[in-house]
């Protein structure tokens, strides 16, 4: 089966399939210096509904304003931030490029976007959910804009959660089962499937690492403090995460193979129904409602203290580089009215992050009736989730995280040691002098 938008995941929250510009229309890459005046190049990579989406974005963006083009370069996830970083280094970047939030803190800490704070409008800023607002800032000013997102849920196998006996499902957000009411699902699962079959898998692998954090939010906790520079995560809640992740792999209800430095994708896991539960986010929609042949659902993610979610999707920033930082501005803008963005993230099966859109609902285009799920569980991200996630240290963090949550899972590391040196690893990371 040809699920192209799965083949990456091990490299971002939200990825893509390398896309034959030729074949689709698309603008052959074009440098700043080869670019005209009233010409912007965006660079970005996208499945094929993303990149109809942009295609069309644009179209309207010039029909609104004559005589200025948007040339579309379209590259695979896995060669894109190697090509940007290139270009940065050389000086010829694109104008505007698409990034994770995750990412975005390393690029806006280094200097290397347009500082839109005198850009946009007054209010601007008013459309947005306070969360992603939070995501595009840095040191108090705006380096972005945040275009949209996505949050996971739990996928399930209806007939495997019916033969366990388990014949319901939370339908709303504060019904969302408990985690002792989630441990209790996956220990009758467990108990009602072959041992080569198990509950459970999650969305943990490569920087989607960065999705084990939901945990840690989940019981109040932070792994940085209010200054977004000191680690917080040696904590009650973070040691309250790290336990209770820990008994995925010690009871069997996830595989082995679904640590954090896995090459089995944990889609991989649920779509062989070899685990009957998944985590994912909303993008998984489209191919799994083209490919299944098993009848399937989603519901909420487990809540502790309280509910919330990974701040997953993509910003869209510009280059401080760019010639052009007013036009680039308005394409920024453009990209984020109402219409645009619910366009988008309709046809894409993703989330807005306007504030107007996510009260009143969108409708994928594909199984529309699962879209208040992840819109729901989208509305349980904090602003200071998601600014701790912007860290222009989270590249490092990433990596820290891996590192700690693995010797976790699979290796035999207590929990009071892996809270100690993920704290010792964050405080490097963080560190002035790295």
């Amino acid at each position: 089966m040809q699920l192209n938008r799965r083949t990456f995941l091990m490299g971002a929250g939200l990825v893509a399939a390398p896309l034959v510009l030729a074949s689709c229309g698309f603008a052959p890459p074009a440098t700043q210096s080869s670019a005209g005046a009233d010409t912007l190049t965006f660079t970005t990579w996208g499945t094929d509904s993303e990149l109809a989406g942009f295609q069309a974005a644009i179209a309207r963006f010039q029909k609104a304003n004559p005589g200025t083009t948007v040339m579309l370069n379209a590259v695979p996830y896995a060669q894109m931030f190697t090509n940007i970083d290139a270009q940065l280094q050389a000086g010829n970047p694109p104008d505007v490029f698409r990034v994770p939030y995750y990412t975005f803190g390393s690029y806006a800490g280094r200097g290397q976007l347009l500082d839109l704070s005198s850009r946009l409008p007054g209010g601007f800023s008013d459309s947005f959910t306070p969360a992603a607002w939070a995501a595009v800032q840095n040191t108090g000013k705006t380096f972005g804009v945040p275009h949209h997102t996505d949050t996971s849920v739990i996928y399930y196998n209806k007939a495997a959660l019916q033969s366990a006996g388990i014949g319901a499902v939370p339908t709303t957000l504060d019904a969302a089962w408990s985690w002792d009411e989630f441990q209790q699902v996956l220990q009758t699962l467990r108990g009602s499937l072959p041992a080569d079959k198990y509950p459970f898998a999650y969305n943990w692998q490569g920087n989607g690492v960065t999705r084990w954090l939901s945990w840690l939010f989940e019981s109040n906790g932070r792994f940085l403090s209010d200054d977004l520079i000191s680690p917080a995560i040696d904590s009650d809640a973070g040691r309250a995460a790290v336990d209770y992740t820990r008994t995925f792999f010690s009871a069997g209800f996830v595989p082995q193979n679904n640590s954090v430095k896995s090459t089995t994708l944990a889609a991989d896991t649920w779509y062989s129904q070899t685990a009957a539960m998944s985590s994912g986010g909303a993008f998984q929609i489209p191919d799994a409602a083209k490919n299944l042949d098993f009848d399937w659902g989603v519901t909420y993610s487990p809540r502790n203290a309280r509910s919330a979610g990974d701040f997953g999707g993509n910003a869209l920033v510009a280059t401080a580089a760019t010639t052009k930082p007013d036009l680039a501005a308005s394409f920024l803008q453009f990209m984020t009215q109402q219409e645009e963005m619910s366009q988008f993230c309709a046809s894409a099966s993703l989330l807005p992050t306007r504030s107007d859109l996510t009260s009143s609902g969108i409708d994928f285009a594909v199984r529309p009736e699962l879209s208040p799920v992840f819109v729901g569980q989208a509305s349980t991200v904090q602003a200071q989730d998601s600014a701790q996630v912007a860290s222009p240290s989270m590249s490092k963090i990433i990596t820290v995280l891996k590192d700690q949550l693995e010797l976790a899972f699979v290796g035999g590391q207590s929990t009071a040691d892996t809270l100690t040196n993920m704290a010792t690893g964050i405080a490097g990371a963080t560190s002035p002098t790295q």
